[in-house]
């Protein structure tokens, strides 16, 4: 089963990520949790600040090797790179969960079309496509990593949201880029909640975006967020909160 964790900057789309991550790694699933957000913070919030790790996109020998792009731009470069061996090569290994960093492309805008882009894309394919894992994507506020010949394989996708209207209209973007390409089931997380009587108003503004889950503002979560610590302490009522969320996410979740 596979789920893009989408979203504004700074409303907790990398927390998400992590918690479901981890949530599913206690349950005893293999999961592959990919950081695919140029800001690329997944490692701290999975409590892996230690590790020293390298994005995919910066490893330039590697994308001039698998594209044929030595020669620089300009030149000619395969669009659809063998990137089969990269996830065991490349990953942080921590139990039964496998963090991949893919980094983001050179400025230029989200139609970009380079040996990195490529690269990327047929890495997101390979994940979404060819691995038997859970896998859990981290996404910057868009769609760029995906393309119709994986939107099929994409289980949710989920824009985090938190009280105020800028990540809701965010939210509303992504479902519409999703529904260009064919992702169908988006729905919504709202984050940072101090007060549950906002939720009746958020559920009205993100109109056909289904709530999922809401997620109350945590002082504990904040000062790891801030420490780079792991956000996710497997205390029972914060288990059951989360996999509140991904039985809803994941339907045929067996646990």
């Amino acid at each position: 089963m596979k789920l893009a964790i989408s979203g504004k900057g700074g409303v907790g789309k990398t927390t998400l990520a992590a918690l479901l991550s981890r949530y599913l790694v206690a349950k005893g699933k293999d999961v592959i949790a990919v950081d695919a957000d140029p800001d690329a913070n997944l490692a701290a919030a999975l409590g892996l600040a230690d590790k020293t790790i390298t994005p995919i996109a910066d490893m330039k020998e590697l994308i001039e090797e698998r594209t044929g792009s030595k020669g620089g731009y300009g030149t000619f470069f395969k669009l659809n790179p063998d990137v089969s061996d990269l996830p065991e090569r490349f990953s942080v290994v921590d139990g039964n969960l496998r963090l991949l960093v893919m980094g983001g492309v050179p400025a230029g805008g989200s139609g970009c079309i380079c040996p990195e882009s490529a690269m990327l894309r047929a890495l997101a394919t390979n994940l979404l496509l060819h691995r038997d894992q859970y896998v859990v994507l981290d996404m910057e506020a868009g769609i760029e990593h995906l393309g119709r010949a994986t939107a099929k394989a994409v289980s949710a996708m989920v824009v985090v949201v938190e009280p105020g209207m800028r990540s809701i209209q965010t939210a509303l973007v992504v479902k519409r880029l999703a529904a260009e390409i064919g992702i169908e089931n988006v729905s919504a997380v709202v984050n940072k909640v101090r007060d549950q009587a906002v939720i009746p108003k958020i559920e009205a503004q993100l109109g056909d975006v289904p709530l999922v889950g809401v997620i109350p503002f945590s002082d504990t979560m904040a000062v790891a967020d801030l420490e780079s610590r792991g956000v996710f302490d497997g205390s029972p009522p914060q288990m059951d909160l989360i996999g509140g969320i991904a039985k809803r996410l994941l339907p045929d979740l067996d646990v």
